[in-house]
């Protein structure tokens, strides 16, 4: 994103310099800095344990910047384990905090919390 804004406000210039620059051509500009490039899409996924090969046990995603509220139900969710989720192409930003794990007289909740992230085009 970033190349294709200075390659583009480098063309505007050279159309400048040339007495050529138009309107049309700024829009052009403006039109892709308004287009804010790729998102990042996060993916909540809390495990049964904290291996990558453990049990997803809940799913949240937040995808082109929005909450995904109409998630499926368990049997129809995308991954089964972080590893798949890992292999599709997210990326872990997050491991489960294991000094909650130190307690085991404590409920853990949905269990060991996984969030992973993926760059999409907006």
């Amino acid at each position: 994103m970033q190349q294709r804004l200075i390659s583009e406000s480098e063309q505007c210039i050279a159309y400048h310099s040339a007495g050529e620059l138009t309107e049309e051509h700024l829009r052009e500009l403006l039109s892709s800095v308004k287009s804010g490039g790729p998102m990042r899409d996060l993916l909540y996924l809390q495990a049964s344990g904290s291996s990558v090969t453990s049990q997803v046990v809940g799913v949240s995603l937040v995808q082109n910047g929005e909450v995904v509220s109409d998630l499926p139900e368990p049997e129809g969710w995308p991954y089964g384990t972080v590893l798949e989720a890992i292999r599709d192409g997210w990326r872990v930003i997050s491991f489960p905090n294991q000094a909650l794990m130190l307690d085991e007289s404590r409920a853990l909740g949905l269990g060991c919390e996984f969030v992973l992230e993926k760059w999409s085009s907006a």
